[in-house]
């Protein structure tokens, strides 16, 4: 329950990134929301690596050559399935497009957890 705690924290931490990083190329930059959200969630991992490795997961093996492929793969089905959901919603259901950057949120957070958890840093329980 603890990991559970620290990830929805780091996400938290993550989400409010990607949230400043958002409203910052939509709204003052003018920004397409595609390039806005690609850019918006590379910069959260680079912070989520290192928060996931060293505190959620606990991860101190020194096996970076082995976690930072993993955890770029987790990020890779993680942000294509928001992406994937966000298109859906902006494109065909005509959802609001910050609305829908924020509920892409949830469903990253959920994909992530579960593969950096059962793939990336190997926590069985």
């Amino acid at each position: 329950m603890v990991r559970v705690i620290r990830f929805m924290l780091i996400g938290t931490l993550n989400a409010l990134i990607t949230v400043l990083i958002v409203w910052l190329m939509m709204d003052k930059l003018g920004c397409n929301y595609i390039a806005t959200n690609i850019i918006a969630y590379v910069i959260a991992q680079i912070n989520n690596f290192f928060w996931s490795k060293y505190w959620v997961f606990s991860s101190r093996t020194g096996k970076l050559h082995r976690e930072v492929p993993l955890f770029l793969i987790a990020f890779g089905c993680a942000y294509c399935a928001q992406f994937l959901a966000l298109l859906v919603m902006v494109e065909i259901f005509n959802l609001n497009e910050y609305l829908a950057q924020f509920l892409g949120l949830f469903i990253y957070g959920a994909v992530n957890y579960m593969m950096n958890k059962k793939i990336t840093f190997l926590i069985d329980n």
